[in-house]
């Protein structure tokens, strides 16, 4: 495979794409959601075979969810699609505009960045997602999935590129990688000359593998060891439909809840209940020494009492992605802010209070991508932030933060309209 030719053809195709109007990049967006669901029965297919060799090789289930696609899942890839063709059009865009004393007219106008390399594992909703951002946003994309959906991801990209003809536009414009060597990503890496940004997206590994082989720019992030905090003053009816809700509405995600915090002075009334009603959600728990007294001393059923362990050395520093949920009691708001400091990845991280000046200290010392007040960590998503989809969540603090959608996939210039002024 030669990837070198791949990215010419990507670096060509961008220049052509970014030309394209509005009007035609959303029809594309539009028919590429109607022509998804019309090859759904051989997408699903596909998909199915992925699934199965995973089982076999003994993915994780956790691995497994990610891969997963069905009709219910395929409707809301095409349903954010629509999202981001209904979405404002950043290309072009003038801010910051001045006129200076000598008469030069100047603005600031967002252009696309060109080409993007994404490498990322499981879960073939990516594949869209990232095509559908990159098309609206002006710039072109080489795909590199992970080896367990070359299946699904091979034949979602041929409908997209056929969609791509069908409208006119370049089909270079949309790459992918069409083999599982390794090697072929550390090459990737290396193409700065046509490749304008890189965005990881897989495990640690991956992201730490990225950082320190890339040539070119990396955008780092997704992923999450998120945390709740349960202040002595939140409702704690409420909070615990928040902490159940992030930890088991989709639990192998990067914005699902690993940690909660909880202050001494609502713990004895907080952890009973908290561990009796997700244990019936299957979620076993890591708890520290102190909440382990508490909870040894309280009234709970057999299969709550059962899914209760001591937390071990790393527990706190690990990403479960999985119905597995780390418990520590603290004496109040700086000891848990200190908690989220060392153990936290800087994701998503948020407070349950009935305190305005404590969520406040919150927000104000909490350094993750996105903060919450009184919400769920599984917030942190393109789409349920009004982005209509997107192509990472960077933890990263330059150039971009939070879930990365159109906005985030431009840079801009700087545009000087004179009277054929000269610099005295």
């Amino acid at each position: 495979m030669d990837l070198r030719a791949i990215a010419q053809g990507a670096k060509a195709a961008s220049k052509k794409l970014a030309l394209a109007s509005n009007d035609v990049k959303n029809n594309t967006l539009h028919l590429l959601a109607d022509q998804l669901w019309s090859n759904r029965a051989q997408i699903l297919a596909e998909n199915s075979l992925d699934v199965q060799d995973a089982e076999q090789a003994g993915l994780t289930q956790a691995m497994i969810d990610r891969l997963l696609l069905n009709e219910k899942r395929l409707e809301g890839i095409c349903a954010d699609l629509r999202s981001v063709a209904c979405l404002p059009d950043p290309v072009g865009e003038k801010f910051d505009e001045i006129v200076l004393a000598n008469g030069l007219r100047v603005h600031k106008q967002r252009v696309p960045l060109g080409v993007l390399a994404v490498v990322y594992e499981s879960r073939p909703n990516v594949t869209i997602d990232v095509a559908g951002l990159a098309l609206k946003s002006g710039n072109s994309v080489i795909l590199r999935g992970g080896s367990e959906t070359l299946r699904s991801n091979r034949t979602l990209v041929k409908v997209v590129r056929e969609t791509l003809l069908q409208n006119s536009l370049p089909v270079d414009c949309v790459q992918f990688i069409d083999s599982p060597d390794r090697s072929l990503v550390l090459e990737l890496m290396r193409l700065y000359e046509y490749i304008d940004m890189l965005i990881p997206r897989g495990g640690a590994g991956l992201h730490r593998f990225c950082r320190e082989n890339s040539l070119v720019p990396v955008i780092t992030g997704g992923i999450g060891i998120c945390h709740l905090f349960v202040d002595g003053s939140a409702n704690l009816d409420k909070a615990l439909e928040v902490v159940r809700n992030a930890k088991i509405q989709r639990p192998t995600v990067c914005n699902a809840l690993d940690t909660v915090l909880v202050h001494r002075s609502a713990a004895g009334i907080f952890l009973p209940a908290l561990v009796e009603k997700l244990a019936k959600d299957g979620v076993t728990f890591r708890v520290d020494r102190e909440a382990e007294n508490l909870l040894v001393g309280a009234e709970l059923s057999l299969p709550a009492r059962s899914s209760i362990q001591p937390a071990g050395p790393g527990d706190f520093d690990t990403e479960w992605l999985s119905l597995v949920l780390g418990i520590k009691v603290v004496g109040g708001l700086d000891e848990a802010v200190e908690h989220i400091e060392q153990h936290s990845t800087g994701h998503s991280d948020g407070i349950l209070t009935g305190s305005q000046e404590n969520a406040q200290h919150f927000i104000s010392l909490v350094d993750s991508a996105v903060v919450y007040v009184n919400a769920s960590t599984r917030f942190t998503d393109g789409a349920q932030m009004g982005l209509g989809a997107e192509i990472a969540i960077s933890t990263q603090k330059l150039h971009a933060r939070g879930p990365m959608a159109l906005r985030e996939l431009t840079t801009y210039k700087w545009v000087a309209c004179g009277d054929y002024q000269v610099r005295i």
